[in-house]
């Protein structure tokens, strides 16, 4: 039997002078309640309580464990009230695990309205552009662009889909020439993403066309903001979600080259640890995240094509 309900018991039929009226209190059967009381005293080996058919009385041994007693109920009572506290007000360090390019255009910016909200809570960002195991690494949240999650221990909220594009610099594309079709692509230069499934192949789509190149790049990298300050700085043709290079076209910094062909869209998703109970600092940051992608429209933005 449960050794806290048979403490409980026991202090209420301290409190209330009686086995039905303590029973009766906590809303268990007369049978049941004797069978606490007898497990209790079976378990420490003493007799706790003294009954005739005028009255009950505690031992000197009931009377020795009951301070004892309330004092178990009473830190039970304060941890669970500690612990509700914390599930109603969202503190201590989320460990977040996101690439350094979404880590430094999506995560960081909003941290400041993040904290206003949950100022209780602290953030470690774990940058990294392969995928870390969650439970090894200690990770509350992580942001991945895969449709699914291999581990069945993984729960994920998705966030959005985003097309993977082609840009170059304004500046490159004077000097080598916009390409009009993907195959005039072996004659650029390209800036790959080494952790990109299959970075030297690349697969377009246009209506019922489909064309698949080789991919061999001036610059690789396993890094998206390497690959993008190369872009900017007239290096090649880059191949990265619109995530990444979304503001840059916007300000006219880089250009879609290609853009009535399409790749493989990535999706975007929000990873934890499944648990039965989640805790508020993870169930804040996931839905903070949900809310902030749909205010932005930010899957309109990234699936669009530059003008539409």
């Amino acid at each position: 039997m449960d050794r806290f309900a048979q403490v409980e018991f026991f202090v209420a039929v301290a409190d209330g002078g009686s086995l039905g009226r303590a029973a009766s209190a906590l809303g268990i059967s007369n049978a049941a309640a004797s069978r606490l009381l007898a497990s209790l005293e079976s378990r420490l080996g003493a007799r706790l309580v003294e009954r005739n058919t005028r009255r009950l009385y505690l031992t000197e041994e009931g009377l020795s464990f009951l301070p004892r007693a309330r004092s178990i109920l009473s830190d039970l009572a304060d941890a669970e009230a500690a612990l509700t506290e914390t599930v109603l007000d969202p503190s201590g360090t989320l460990r977040v695990s996101a690439s350094l390019s979404f880590a430094l255009q999506h995560i960081a910016p909003r941290i400041p309205d993040y904290v206003e909200r949950y100022p209780n809570v602290r953030i470690h960002i774990e940058a990294a552009n392969r995928y870390l195991d969650l439970i090894e690494n200690g990770i509350d949240v992580a942001i991945r662009t895969r449709e699914y999650e291999p581990d069945s221990n993984i729960t994920i909220r998705r966030l959005a889909d985003t097309r993977r594009i082609l840009v170059a610099a304004p500046s490159y594309l004077e000097r080598r020439g916009r390409p009009g079709h993907p195959t005039e692509l072996r004659d650029h230069d390209l800036l790959l993403y080494t952790y990109a499934k299959n970075p030297n192949e690349l697969h377009f789509t246009r209506g019922t066309d489909a064309v698949r190149i080789e991919a061999k790049g001036l610059l690789e990298s396993n890094d998206g903001q390497i690959l993008r300050a190369a872009a900017l700085n007239g290096v090649g043709v880059i191949v990265q979600p619109t995530y990444i290079v979304h503001d840059d076209l916007m300000q006219g910094r880089l250009v879609p080259v290609l853009d009535d062909w399409d790749l493989p869209r990535l999706t975007i998703n929000i990873a934890f640890p499944s648990r039965k109970h989640l805790s508020a600092k993870v169930r804040s940051f996931v839905d903070f995240m949900v809310e902030q992608f749909a205010r932005n429209e930010f899957e309109r933005k990234w699936t669009s094509r530059l003008g539409e």
